[in-house]
């Protein structure tokens, strides 16, 4: 691997200052030189950055000014690609107005707007009324986000949360649409969302502890204060989050609590909020099941009794435990039940089978089923909630690699289907232009693992082009083969795009999901280096060409590939990447250890675990060898992966590495895990990342 030389005049590299801190488990001793840019004080800095200590923002804001640096022969491209990437939204765009008894509700932007507008309209017809603007909101801050909004069964209020710290901690306002002005009730620390009684007179909500976890739900009386509102549920366990939901009928509030691999549900009957919340089953480890409601029963999506793919059962509503549960979708092994929604006369689950997605409908009356698939060799495919319950007609989006958004309606007795709105490039876009792909690399252990290819129809396909493949592989997040504007200013610079369906997702079932995680974590890595070295067998690409980037979880992965296959890679992308496995492990008094434990492995508990995770944890295992050009961007105010995981990385790969390829370091100081906020301003982080990637593959200034 050739190392890149610094051709950009700049300062200094940074050199975070060594301060040993030693930390005994299981009889094993670690020393971590860089334990200091830990903030003491770290949940103060969520809530008000300023407040970080000044030798810890002196050192990010020296890597900020480096990276700068390095950068800035790459200002212009920056701005091209930044300018390519905003030319292909529409900026004056809406999405299809979504029908609600008298009214439709829809967002929608105008030119120049950062954040959406909420508005709706009278049905059958009328004018337009804009209910939340938070353009308005935003404006003046440093960083905001609409976490969300809903509306009043009345129609009268509108619930919406947000934050502006990037830290989320949600502040819910209620706001009187008849009026346009906030009430006085202010709700801080809330995770986000808001659910309503049949009555519009009360609202349920998830608080966050103190170690900003969900762990109680409060019911809230509107006009009074919210001092006084009432504690409806709280979570004993710290490894389980809660917070409200709704059933499809509106008929019950849902309280939801769960870890990664259990659940359990309680239920509000909506007409009588005051009640005590009913269990439906209690908890078993590794069950997990949710709830629909449907006249006397409730729908429940579950994997009891070993159905690891998901099976649908009913119950009695006046006996729901698990004694009475009867199946009326069996299980079927291979076959993947992602979700499901329960409609006044049919029920609809969103399922996958051999990678691909499709929708079922079944029709309560008799049984009869039928299901709506398309026919591309790799595709997107969602169900869009709505807000009635007694209807025919549900909305779904599809898309593919080289395919826009599509939203269509669908009837699911005329079996009717209706496009209501295509995604518009204004730019333009010819699908015809590109070729979308899906081949299967070969794993270690005789495993295949898709990988999704998207690629110009003139790229020469002979290993000389460049790639940028991306990688996640945890949680059981599947990564869709759908459109995406961005990929294009790559692609059309004759670059292939291409995505490692790798284990620790769920692309082919839940299997693929279990073979990921824990004391099988290693596949996830194993898996993207199989379908890397795929791509370079197969020519679309060859050793060194290849620019690997995934965030969060996905940044992990990244941090091992690094250490374990430095060779393959011509640069790596890390966004907010969770990369010291093993310390964040090892302290519950961060938001997500205790809830990530099912996912990894318990250190604390189980030297096993201890064990396994320190062979592949990322920071643990940097060591003196040459590493491939990197960039790890992070966000002060992350409460999911904290600014100093990838802070420390940096540290320590500077410290050990054998080579002078550049490693860099971004730090959001206004903003967290999902970095600038605003659609436009986030373009620009893309557009960075993007520029570093092109210069690392020496050019490829301007597109097809």
């Amino acid at each position: 691997m050739s190392e890149v030389s610094l051709k950009s005049e700049a300062p200094m590299i940074p050199a975070a200052e060594r301060r040993p801190v030693s930390d005994t488990r299981h009889g094993i001793t670690r020393t971590d030189d860089y334990a200091w840019l830990r903030a003491d004080n770290w949940q103060e800095v969520m809530r008000d950055p300023s407040t970080l200590a000044p030798d810890i923002r002196a050192y990010l804001e020296a890597e900020n000014d480096y990276t700068a640096a390095f950068l800035s022969d790459t200002e212009t491209l920056q701005e091209a690609l930044f300018q390519e990437m905003k030319g292909r939204i529409k900026e004056d765009d809406s999405t299809v107005p979504a029908p609600d008894g008298p009214h439709a509700y829809a967002m929608r932007y105008e030119i120049g707007d950062q954040h959406p507008r909420l508005v709706r309209t009278p049905r059958p017809g009328g004018a337009e009324t804009m209910l939340l603007d938070a353009n308005a909101h935003a404006e003046g801050k440093g960083y905001f986000q609409l976490a969300g909004a809903s509306h009043s069964p009345d129609h009268r209020c509108l619930a919406w949360a947000s934050d502006d710290k990037g830290s989320e901690y949600y502040t819910m306002r209620i706001r009187d649409l008849e009026t346009g002005e906030d009430l006085e009730d202010t709700i801080p620390d809330t995770a986000g969302g808001g659910v309503w009684s049949t009555d519009s007179r009360y609202l349920f909500y998830s608080r966050l502890d103190d170690n900003h976890r969900p762990r109680a739900v409060y019911r809230h009386e509107i006009g009074t204060p919210v001092e006084s509102d009432t504690l409806v549920y709280e979570e004993a366990d710290p490894g389980f989050f809660t917070g409200p939901d709704k059933t499809q009928s509106g008929r019950f509030i849902i309280i939801d609590t769960h870890d990664h691999q259990t659940s359990e549900t309680y239920l509000i009957d909506a007409e009588d909020p005051l009640r005590t919340p009913r269990l439906v089953a209690p908890r078993e480890v590794e069950v997990e099941y949710d709830v629909e409601h449907h006249g006397d029963r409730l729908i429940i999506k579950t994997n009891a009794d070993g159905a690891k793919d998901f099976k649908i059962a009913e119950t009695p509503l006046d006996k729901p435990g698990r004694e009475n549960w009867r199946d009326i979708v069996p299980h079927r092994e291979g076959r993947l039940i992602l979700s499901h929604v329960a409609y006044a006369n049919h029920h609809v689950r969103l399922e996958r089978e051999d990678g691909l997605p499709r929708i079922i409908i079944r029709r309560f009356s008799d049984g009869d089923e039928h299901a709506i698939a398309f026919d591309e060799e790799a595709y997107s495919l969602g169900l869009l909630g709505g807000y009635e319950f007694d209807t025919t007609v549900i909305r779904f989006s599809y898309s593919s690699m080289t395919t826009p958004s599509q939203i269509f309606d669908y009837d699911m007795e005329t079996r009717e289907r209706v496009l209501r709105k295509t995604q518009e490039v204004p730019s333009g876009h010819e699908p015809s232009d590109y070729v979308a792909r899906r081949i299967m690399a070969r794993a270690a252990d005789g495993e295949t693992v898709p990988v999704s290819i998207l690629h110009h129809k003139d790229t020469p396909l002979d290993g000389s082009a460049p790639c940028l493949l991306y990688g996640y592989g945890s949680y059981g997040m599947t990564i869709p083969s759908g459109f995406g504007t961005k990929r294009f200013s790559l692609v059309d610079r004759g670059w292939i795009y291409a995505i490692a369906h790798v284990r620790g997702g769920k692309d082919k079932g839940f299997r693929w999901y279990s073979e990921g995680r824990q004391m099988m974590k290693r596949n996830t890595f194993s898996d993207f280096i199989a379908a890397t070295e795929c791509l370079i067998l197969e020519r679309f690409t060859s050793k060194g060409r290849i620019v690997a980037e995934g965030g969060s979880a996905g940044g992990m992965l990244m941090g091992v590939i690094a250490n374990e296959r430095p060779d393959l890679f011509g640069g790596i992308l890390a966004h907010v990447p969770f990369v010291d496995v093993l310390t964040t492990m090892l302290d519950d008094t961060l938001p997500l250890t205790p809830p990530e434990w099912p996912e990894w492995g318990n250190p604390i508990s189980d030297n096993e675990a201890y064990d396994y995770i320190a062979s592949y944890s990322p920071y643990d295992n940097v060591s003196a060898q040459d590493y491939p050009p990197l960039l790890a961007v992070a966000g002060l105010t992350d409460p999911r992966v904290t600014y100093w995981e990838p802070a420390k990385w940096v540290a320590k790969l500077r410290l050990l590495k054998t080579n002078g390829n550049p490693v860099l370091l971004k730090t959001h100081m206004e903003a967290g895990h999902g970095g600038a906020s605003g659609r436009f301003d986030s373009l620009k982080d893309d557009a960075l990342a993007m520029a570093f990637a092109l210069k690392m593959m020496n050019g490829g200034t301007s597109p097809n």
